[in-house]
């Protein structure tokens, strides 16, 4: 082999930072479009907000004038005397509460805490009133299972060894309120000198299984609706035959053998009935009740509404704030300097405006993909999901003259908020069964008849895969057993022996 050099052209497709930048913030979701502007914000010093677009909506200007004309009004209402005498209480009131002479170690939050704890009322004013107040932070509780037990065990007089066992139990919980642990490896943790044998500790579990939440502690679900039942009024007119079927006969109602509950318990349907409605009103999940999670909102990125018989589609202003070039930096750009400053704010300058060319383009996009979702799904919006029309990423991408990746960028973690709810664009897109007329249904729709022929049937007699089948192919929906078997677990609807009931 001789080696050779050869010269040949051709053509390849590179992509430029402009382009993966506009890639990236087309895909990222409300929150992180937020971040990544934050970002922005704070290291590209040529990035402002502008806060005259923000305040077109003249909220924050109005309450600006509204609270100083209050301020005013309320000054120029006071007489001379009160307004002399309001000053010598405010001037009496900070004379009292601070003293005249301080430690020289003293720390200022620990001599004037008077706005340390301040009243409910005081909390929604200061908030801004009702529409900005954050009742779920304000009134959220960071402690857990285990920490509201231990609350709980420290307002309990016992012994030390007791205490010690106590919270070796605690330790065993976990956020359901069940103890995972056994007695037996709980008994070999602690320390031999203690000489701890098995019914102290037994007796400690007992004890603690008085704690509240209702039926915490428990090693199971029987011995959870078990103490459940125990902490009832006696005069509760189904208590004896419930405590009786938990204890004795939980399996039965867990196979939902109701003909062999009743010849168990000797009672009638009435009256099982009673028995299995107050046992259904127990929490099979008592620690949920203590420390839940923290909601979620999910904030859309489009608005649909109708307005004169027409479906109109906005992007949500609020998702993220409005961006511009800051003149004044923008104005020191001098073309012929070479100096370092200049280079830097020329750089700068470059990298903002490619950031808004991008969150123009992304916004751009999404209302335009989000226009057409719309038009093809107008039924789904005037109907329901029995109404959806099956649709693909081709279908769109070809409408918009886009790639089907750039569609899947676009609709993923994108949330669009419609009269009938928040549904992530994905919900849009659904695969088509044919009918046998020869159309096509979706798969959404399919969903929602299943769904609402489950929620009309009768307890004791609920409908099985094949039924369903049967029944769609009546409406003229040709679908398969193990396909309605598959629909139904999509929606967590339990099979048919497991839902039947009595109630």
């Amino acid at each position: 082999m001789k080696a050779s050099l050869q010269l040949k052209m051709g053509q390849q497709l590179t992509m430029t930072p402009q382009l993966q930048q506009a890639i990236r913030l087309l895909q990222l979701s409300t929150l992180d479009l937020q971040q990544e502007i934050q970002t922005a914000l704070d290291s590209n010093p040529l990035l402002d907000v502008d806060e005259e677009y923000e305040g077109q909506d003249g909220s924050d200007s109005s309450d600006a004038s509204n609270k100083d004309d209050h301020d005013q009004s309320s000054s120029e209402d006071l007489t001379p005397a009160q307004e002399t005498a309001a000053e010598e209480t405010t001037d009496s009131e900070w004379n009292d509460d601070i003293p005249d002479d301080l430690p020289t170690d003293s720390d200022w939050d620990d001599t004037w805490q008077a706005s340390a704890a301040p009243t409910a009322a005081s909390d929604y004013q200061s908030s801004g009133g009702g529409d900005d107040f954050d009742f779920d932070s304000r009134n959220g509780t960071t402690d857990d299972l285990q920490d509201h037990l231990l609350w709980q065990l420290n307002l309990t007089p016992m012994s030390d060894t007791d205490h010690l066992i106590a919270i070796n139990i605690i330790e065993g919980v976990d956020d359901d309120g069940y103890l995972k642990e056994s007695l037996d490896d709980i008994l070999n943790n602690l320390d031999p000198e203690l000489e701890v044998e098995m019914d102290e500790l037994e007796a400690v579990l007992h004890l603690l299984q008085q704690f509240e939440p209702s039926g915490v502690c428990a090693r199971n679900l029987q011995e959870c609706l078990s103490l459940q039942l125990r902490q009832l009024p006696q005069d509760t007119p189904w208590l004896s035959l419930a405590q009786k079927l938990v204890d004795n006969h939980i399996d039965l109602l867990g196979a939902k053998d109701y003909a062999a509950l009743m010849r168990k318990l000797k009672v009638k349907e009435d009256e099982l009935k009673l028995v299995i409605r107050g046992i259904q009103e127990l929490n099979p999940r008592p620690g949920s009740q203590i420390a839940p999670q923290a909601s979620e909102y999910v904030i859309p990125d489009v608005m649909v509404r109708k307005v004169k018989d027409e479906w109109r589609v906005e992007l949500n202003p609020d998702i993220a704030p409005k961006l511009r070039i800051n003149d004044h930096y923008a104005s020191m750009v001098k073309r012929a300097d070479t100096s370092a400053d200049n280079n830097f704010i020329k750089d700068h300058l470059q990298e903002a405006r490619w950031f808004l060319k991008s969150l123009q383009s992304r916004n751009e996009t999404l209302l335009k993909v989000a226009t057409k979702i719309v038009e093809y799904q107008q039924d789904f919006l005037e109907q329901g999901d029995e109404a959806m029309k099956p649709l693909v990423l081709h279908d769109i991408a070809e409408a918009v003259s886009m790639h089907e990746s750039t569609i899947s960028r676009v609709t993923t973690q994108k949330y669009m908020h419609t009269p009938r709810g928040i549904y992530e664009l994905k919900y849009f897109f659904s695969s088509h069964v044919s009918t046998t007329s020869g159309g096509e249904c979706s798969s959404t729709a399919i969903r929602a008849m299943i769904k609402k022929l489950i929620s009309v049937e009768s307890p004791k007699k609920p409908l099985s895969d094949s039924k369903i089948a049967t029944m769609l192919e009546e409406e003229g929906i040709k679908v398969a057993r193990r396909t309605v078997a598959k629909y139904r677990e999509a929606m967590h609807i339990p099979p048919s022996n497991e839902r039947k009931g009595l109630i």
